[in-house]
């Protein structure tokens, strides 16, 4: 009996082990079949203009806790869809970054409703050294003569989207890329301006925060406004020739000696013969004339 009753315990405890497993699994089973939903994600990195095709999505169990906005359960839904902003591999598909149906694809699929695409011819330095990337904010300045024929420079739009920088639409680079031309969305209205300003003088980009959403009320910057205020080194003049025609040329200038100041000497006095005098308990000095 003695030996019996270790092997009961063990047996018991390997017993309850096995039921406390079963029900975990169980109950793991259940929470993942109620957690979960049908999702349809991307297969591989996707740019922007790209149309769906069937092997660059895939349906996948994704956590109901995490809320997404209009998915798509379902690959067919998005067949032949056009996405509108770079999609990365394993992220939701969801309908703020398709396209309208009917969409061909391209930059056309980028534009939002009632604008339009225009390109900008740009350099180095007008593309702001290659930083003007497709996804960022610029300000678009003109510069050219004033009324006064005199030359000015002013910001003509504020916040125009940067779509494109030469053919590429892809905003997962955030490394510079000097490009010879820059697409920008813009209104038709602005469309107009911005042809005006490239042909009455010369564009600049100016980049500005993403964040940033304020439009800056500007007169224009003119030379007069560089030169206002900053202190005015004076030349030295330059000497006046007084020498008449046909006289040769004025002689140099004599050098001007300094005088020094007048010293007075100073008058030393003699020194006077003293004689020391002893008249009993007394001593005395006399002077000895």
């Amino acid at each position: 009996m003695k030996n019996a009753r270790p092997l009961i315990v063990i047996l018991v405890s390997l017993i309850v082990g096995a039921a406390a497993v079963a029900v975990a699994a169980r109950w793991v089973a259940m929470q993942a079949s109620i957690a979960t939903t049908q999702v349809v994600v991307a297969a591989r990195d996707l740019e922007v203009g790209t149309r769906l095709g069937p092997d660059m999505v895939q349906v996948v169990d994704w956590p109901a806790g995490v809320a997404l906005k209009e998915p798509f359960a379902s690959a067919d839904k998005v067949k032949d869809r056009v996405i509108n902003t770079q999609v990365l591999r394993g992220e939701p598909i969801v309908a703020a970054k398709l396209a309208a149906p009917g969409e061909k694809g391209g930059l056309s699929a980028v534009l939002e409703q009632g604008t339009r695409a225009i390109t900008v011819r740009v350099n180095e330095i007008v593309g702001v050294a290659g930083f003007a990337l497709p996804g960022n904010y610029v300000d678009v300045m003109v510069n050219t003569p004033d009324e006064s024929n005199h030359p000015v420079s002013k910001i003509v739009l504020q916040r125009i989207l940067v779509l494109a920088v030469a053919q590429e639409v892809s905003t997962g680079d955030n490394k510079p890329r000097v490009v010879n031309a820059v697409t920008l969305q813009v209104t038709p209205q602005e469309a107009e301006q911005i042809d005006l300003a490239r042909s009455i003088g010369s564009l600049s980009l100016v980049l500005r925060s993403q964040i940033d959403k304020e439009s800056a009320a500007t007169v224009g910057a003119r030379k007069n406004d560089l030169l206002k205020g900053g202190p005015i080194a004076l030349l030295p003049a330059a000497p006046v020739n007084t020498a008449k025609a046909g006289a040769g040329p004025a002689p140099a200038p004599k050098p001007v000696a300094l005088r020094k100041p007048a010293v007075k000497p100073q008058v030393t006095k003699p020194a006077e013969d003293k004689l020391e005098v002893i008249r009993g308990m007394k001593k005395s000095v006399e002077t000895v004339e």
